[in-house]
């Protein structure tokens, strides 16, 4: 499983693989009006939006950019009974199980050409996709076996334990990313890869009509209140956004009163559910973001570059981006005092600027 993959899925017609071909800013999907035109998922890797790159550049004088990436997946639409197999059920599961988080593509849109049997209603489309997901892990569950209570150690009994509130749980249509586990609870969770236990995002496709009406009147109108955080996207604007330069593009979102794209609301926030952060080296070859997990100590960090930078861990030297600015570089940032060194258990953050000391 990759630790930086996002499945987006729906019911068919949602418009995920519109949506993820304006993610990709090119067709790659075969983009059609009908239940399944997605079979095999459509893997793309995506720019994560980072304004500071660029100004990290003009500042060492270097052209070459190299951003942090997420990896989306296009899964096939999913319908009633894909538990049981119905439709592309099985696939469609599989594919889901191999995210690391989802995005729920939630149909907010009237369009007659696209087909659509019920009246649009968010809300009751994800229950249906819930009811799925929430039945597959219970399957999970059932083939779990109970242990030998007279013999078991005390993990095995608290995993059993664990397992008969899970099923409980879902039993009551309750999906298991909503509720407060302990530690330990979380490593049995994480063990048996439960859907349901997935970090989620949830994208309203809406009209083109909609694109200026606030999230809290969306919430409201579609009731989606209970949902987390749910993200308004007109799918097809986002596709013609994608066909023009960056320029025109900041144009049209100003007039529609946008500070920036549903898509890299998106994008952003599938790298913040996975719990994912940046920080940054800016040299003379290249200015690059590199990811790591939040809470990771340097010499980890350091390892993201090359095995050898976290065997070899000597120190860290650090400096805030804003300092780094300022200063216009090392050299002025560390006149200034703003340059610190860093050992083994520094947690690195967001907006740190980092130069690896190593011995190999």
């Amino acid at each position: 499983m990759s630790s930086l993959s996002i499945g987006i899925v729906g019911l068919p017609n949602a418009g995920k693989s519109t949506l993820f071909n304006a993610l990709l800013s090119r067709q790659i999907a075969n983009v059609a009006p009908y239940p399944f035109c997605t079979i095999e998922p459509n893997v793309g890797v995506v720019e994560v939006p980072d304004g500071r790159l660029k100004i990290l550049a003009e500042i060492v004088h270097t052209e070459k950019i190299v951003p942090a990436i997420v990896e989306f997946k296009d899964i096939a639409g999913l319908v009633a009974g894909a538990s049981k197999g119905e439709g592309l059920g099985n696939k469609f599961l599989s594919h889901i199980r191999e995210s690391a988080a989802i995005v729920h593509v939630l149909r907010g849109f009237e369009d007659q050409n696209v087909v659509r049997n019920e009246p649009i209603n968010p809300q009751s489309d994800f229950e249906i996709v819930k009811t799925e997901l929430c039945l597959a892990d219970l399957q999970t569950l059932e083939k779990q076996r109970e242990p030998n209570l007279l013999v078991a150690t005390k993990e095995e009994k608290k995993k059993w334990e664990t397992i008969l509130r899970l099923r409980e749980r879902l039993e009551s249509g309750l999906e298991i990313r909503n509720e407060k586990w302990e530690e330990d609870e979380w490593k049995v969770i994480e063990s048996l890869f439960l859907l349901t236990a997935k970090p989620a995002i949830f994208v309203l496709n809406i009209d083109e009509k909609e694109i200026e009406t606030g999230k809290e009147k969306l919430v409201e109108k579609f009731g989606l209140h209970d949902l987390g955080e749910v993200i308004p996207i007109c799918a097809k604007i986002e596709m013609e956004l994608s066909d023009i330069t960056e320029s025109e593009r900041y144009d049209y979102l100003k007039e529609l009163g946008l500070l920036e794209s549903g898509l890299s609301k998106l994008i952003k926030k599938g790298y913040e559910v996975l719990g994912l952060q940046t920080y940054l080296t800016a040299g003379e070859k290249e200015v690059r973001a590199w990811t790591i997990k939040k809470g990771a100590k340097a010499p980890e960090a350091a390892g993201v570059i090359h095995t050898d930078f976290e065997k070899g861990f000597i120190k860290a030297e650090v400096v805030g981006f804003e300092d780094f600015v300022r200063y216009k570089g090392w050299k002025g940032a560390a006149e200034e005092g703003k340059v610190r060194l860093e050992g083994k258990e520094y947690v690195v953050q967001e907006n740190d600027i980092i130069e690896f000391k190593f011995n190999i």
